[in-house]
């Protein structure tokens, strides 16, 4: 039966105790369910990545944020094998302790590029749903590049603390990878973590909700679309309108989904389970060891959750995206009417 030792907590406390924690589950909770991430993730993300560049001929602001989502969402991808066969073998890292730390910083770095670009794809949309015509001005190819370049230059600046943070550690006949860091950083990692999840996933996370919240309300105005960039002329436009309607409200689904489900309550466990530590380290008899261990199981638990937004983001291209979709959709409809448009298509194809 495997055991961990919460020493971080304790080390700088003599008079306390160590506290020891059952951790067999995770040695089989982590494996499996990054194994199913890593397979559905590089399928979906692959698929999504292989449409973008190959079946999308124009390039929108949205298409733009949502393939820089993407190639987040696979460079993690390419790190669970590493995770993988760690936790399978019970905490025995036989990698070096940079691959640890660049495995780490990796994590981190989706995690936070996916909540930021998240963060933009709602933005761009609230912008065509709440301002349509002023936003003609404001939005463009460009300038969603650029934004994609700030938000990556954020995310590297915010996340490099990691590779320092990230150590490994002889333990007997085992080497451990600190998924947080040595015991003797961790009161300085605790600031660090704190100060990233304010300004990188609370801040985010509130633009997200006022922006999905003033669509909804735009939304159910009876007379919605009939202003739209002109789309509510004639039946084709209240079609479109309506269509445009359908993709808001599945993207509004997915990406409150994608907060709710894997964010939420990763950084919600995350920082009770190291406030909960950083407290026994002050004094251990505010916190006792089975509270601790509880709030480390809550935090393991949702640490699948946290990776699974790769396996989320594609759905939000397929579902509320579909350009390439909907383009091969009109150029099939289009060849069942005029065979010799079927075969200038097939022939473009």
């Amino acid at each position: 039966m495997a055991y961990s030792h919460i020493n971080v907590t304790n080390s700088s406390n003599s008079s306390s105790p160590f506290c020891r924690f059952n951790e067999d589950f995770k040695f089989i909770l982590l494996p499996v369910s990054y194994a199913l991430v890593f397979v559905i993730g590089l399928a979906l993300n692959a698929t999504a990545l292989f449409v973008m560049v190959f079946r999308t001929k124009r390039w929108k602001p949205s298409t733009i944020y949502m393939f820089n989502l993407t190639m987040c969402d696979t460079l993690y991808i390419f790190t669970l094998p590493f995770l993988i066969f760690y936790y399978a073998d019970e905490n025995d890292w036989p990698f070096s302790e940079p691959v640890c730390k660049l495995i780490r910083f990796l994590f981190y770095a989706n995690l936070y590029g996916s909540i930021l670009f998240l963060c933009c794809i709602s933005l761009h949309r609230f912008l065509g749903i709440c301002h349509p015509v002023r936003s003609l001005s404001w939005v463009s190819a460009r300038r969603a590049r650029l934004v994609s370049v700030a938000v990556w230059a954020c995310v590297l600046f915010c996340q490099a603390p990691i590779l320092y943070f990230a150590r490994t550690r002889d333990v007997k006949t085992e080497r451990i990878c600190y998924d947080t860091t040595s015991s003797e950083l961790f009161n300085d990692f605790l600031v660090y973590s704190s100060v990233v999840s304010v300004l990188m996933f609370a801040l985010p996370f509130m633009v997200v909700m006022v922006c999905y919240g003033l669509m909804v309300r735009k939304l159910l105005e009876p007379g919605w679309g009939s202003n739209k960039r002109g789309e509510g002329d004639g039946e084709g436009g209240g079609l479109k309108a309506q269509r445009s309607k359908q993709k808001s409200v599945k993207m509004i689904i997915i990406v409150l989904a994608a907060f709710m489900l894997c964010f939420l309550p990763f950084h919600l466990t995350r920082s009770l389970y190291y406030s909960f530590r950083y407290l026994r380290q002050v004094d251990p008899s505010q916190i006792s060891c089975s509270l601790l261990e509880a709030a480390s199981v809550a935090y393991k638990v949702t640490r699948p959750l946290a990776s699974a937004n790769s396996c989320v983001d594609p759905i939000l291209y397929f579902l509320a995206g579909r350009d390439a979709r909907s383009t091969l959709t009109k150029k099939s409809k289009s060849s069942s009417q005029n065979p010799t448009m079927r075969h200038c298509l097939t022939t473009k194809l």
